[in-house]
């Protein structure tokens, strides 16, 4: 393991461990980020456990920080978002159970968000056709 994945020009995460019952990825969130689009997982659950820094999450609705030390989580069908408000980088530990598809779904992003990617190249990407084709993992919620 040990690959690192850009989830958008400014916050990436390092596979940690990956088997069909849960992926486990270290998450590097960069200062004064914004939130993510809120979102969901149909089938899977999250848990988070704040390394370093802090964070800001979005869980049906009700804002909560997290601080070092602090643990999330969150059920398959929540809605939810999570940045990094500080002004510092954050860590995070995030695993994913069962691992799904997520890991191609965070490859993808790297490949279209990442600093190298086809958005950062000026490409066209259809965003629709992606959300569609990993919807089985993350659906946005607009709300």
């Amino acid at each position: 393991m040990g690959e690192r994945l850009s989830l958008n020009p400014n916050d990436s995460i390092e596979l940690v461990a990956s088997s069909p019952e849960e992926l486990e990825v270290e998450a590097t969130y960069a200062p004064a980020g914004s939130p993510p689009p809120a979102h969901v997982h149909p089938a899977q659950a999250e848990r988070f456990e704040v390394l370093s820094g802090s964070v800001r999450a979005v869980v049906d609705g009700e804002e909560q920080e997290l601080e070092e030390g602090d643990e999330l989580r969150i059920a398959a069908g929540q809605v939810h978002q999570m940045w990094n408000y500080g002004g510092e980088p954050a860590r995070v530990r995030w695993i994913i159970s069962p691992a799904g598809r997520t890991e191609e779904w965070f490859c993808t992003l790297d490949r279209v968000l990442g600093p190298e990617g086809a958005v950062a190249k000026g490409e066209e990407v259809d965003f629709a056709t992606l959300l569609e084709e990993y919807s089985d993992v993350f659906r946005l919620r607009l709300d």
